[in-house]
């Protein structure tokens, strides 16, 4: 065994391909150097755990034990190894170790069975979320692993049936048990939303107008086909029980299409089309769907969220500590494109994002600050200039979850604590979609789509 250890121990202190700085973090018996081990196979594409890389010092991060012939002093350039970062191939190979350390931007190098590389932005590839894959047999990759399950049909979502915070200690039922009306005007919409009595309010046609309704508690608001309501937001100010469902919300001004506020809670927003445009400036809108000042128990669903330059806030304010212990939030498989940033933004409170698609944000995707601790599962960030941020605001956030999600085309996370440990209590794996499965199943079902 002590000669086995020495063997392993001279072949990596050795690898001298440009330099001999000493590895920073480099694993000094079996034990550390099983943790590294990669799969034997050399057909395919095949993962690299990331999070198991160790410095190699400057950019330069290393994983033992890569199978396959590599190079070597006598044989510089034999290696068949090409590195992937999200599907992207990374390169040029056969680097020198110096300026994989130095110069960083995707060199690489499969030396003496281990492999030396660096990031295409020379982040931190334990840390930066990304996607690393190899393959030694000439294999190429479009497209991110893990494997692509069957895509999932999307059927319409019951009223009965919110996944998530809306459904933890109590129920979101909406008006079931009331009365069922059809609106076609704002004069009937707003009479409906303030009643003080259950309603399934059912919305027809255009409607039109400036402002903002107060929807009080046990309330169903659901759009018909075709119908949306344009330049009038809907406010959810102390109420509880509410679900709006399937309605097109467009071009509010001053107020978000919708807001969730004053201790509201138990309110499901699923299946909407909510947007304004990027063309009047950041000021002349405001959101798109905002929840805070001791908000509680909210689902949103299935949403549409696009043409805005910050589409969804989950808290205020850095002020709103008595947030601290609510804002406990589910977002899940909505679609936000054409978008700046608050992909939700989040303060305070627990925030779980799973299955969202966030496409071509020019700021921040998710922004987890001032404590907030957001689980993230299988979303998918498209051209994301940072998918996601805990240091905008007067302190940061905690995230868990970043490694499961797909980052495309997209820059580095800039996460700045520890890994949060955080799950949500309720049932949700079952209802998962796989990352790489995001883009299709949910630009597909998110929006106005359900049949009414």
């Amino acid at each position: 065994m002590s000669l086995l250890l020495l063997l392993v121990l001279l072949t990596f202190s050795k690898c001298k391909k440009g330099s001999d700085v000493a590895n920073p973090e480099n694993p000094t018996d079996l034990t550390e150097a099983a943790r590294y081990r990669e799969s034997s196979s050399t057909t395919g594409i095949k993962t690299i755990d990331a999070t198991k890389a160790s410095s190699d010092g400057g950019f330069s991060y290393k994983v033992i034990n890569i199978p396959g012939t590599s190079d070597s002093e006598s044989s510089p350039s034999v290696s068949t190894l090409k590195v992937f970062e999200n599907g992207k191939e990374l390169g040029p190979g056969h680097a020198m170790h110096a300026d994989i350390r130095s110069t960083g931007k995707g060199l690489f190098s499969h030396w003496a069975g281990g492999l030396y590389f660096s990031a295409s932005d020379n982040s931190d590839p334990r840390t930066n979320g990304r996607t690393y894959t190899y393959s030694l047999d000439g294999s190429n990759t479009g497209s991110i692993i893990p494997p692509v399950t069957p895509p999932v049909t999307v059927q319409p979502v019951q009223t009965s049936s919110a996944i998530g915070f809306a459904s933890m200690d109590g129920k979101t039922t909406g008006g079931i048990g009331g009365q069922t009306v059809t609106v076609t005007s704002l004069s009937a919409l707003k009479n409906a939303v303030e009643s003080s009595a259950a309603m399934i309010i059912m919305v027809s046609g255009k409607i039109t107008g400036t402002g903002y309704l107060n929807v009080k508690s046990n309330k169903s608001i659901i759009g018909v086909t075709g119908s949306s309501l344009e330049g009038v937001g809907l406010m959810m100010y102390g109420s509880s029980n509410v679900i709006v469902q399937n309605m097109t919300i467009r071009n509010v001004v001053t107020y978000s299409n919708i807001i969730i506020k004053e201790g509201a809670h138990h309110i499901w927003i699923d299946h909407c089309d909510l947007s304004s445009d990027r063309n009047h400036g950041w000021d002349y809108y405001d959101g798109l769907l905002d929840v805070g000042k001791r908000a509680d128990y909210v689902t949103l669903s299935w949403n549409r969220l696009h043409d805005s330059h910050i589409p969804m806030l989950i808290g205020f304010g850095d002020e709103n500590t008595d947030d601290i212990g609510r804002l406990r939030v589910t977002v899940n498989s909505n679609y936000f494109y054409n978008v700046s940033e608050r992909q939700p933004s989040t303060r305070f409170g627990y925030m779980h994002v799973f299955n969202n698609y966030l496409q071509n944000g020019s700021g921040y995707g998710i922004g987890v600050t001032m404590g907030a601790t957001v689980r993230t599962d299988n979303n998918y960030f498209e051209n994301q200039a940072i998918p996601i941020f805990t240091e905008y605001n007067a302190k940061p956030g905690y995230v868990s979850g970043a490694e499961t999600n797909i980052y495309a085309n997209s820059k580095a996370n800039r996460i700045s604590t520890a890994a949060s440990t955080w799950v949500p209590a309720y049932e949700y794996k079952s209802q998962l979609i796989a990352a790489a499965n995001v883009p299709a199943v949910v630009s597909a079902g998110a929006g106005a789509t359900l049949t009414r």
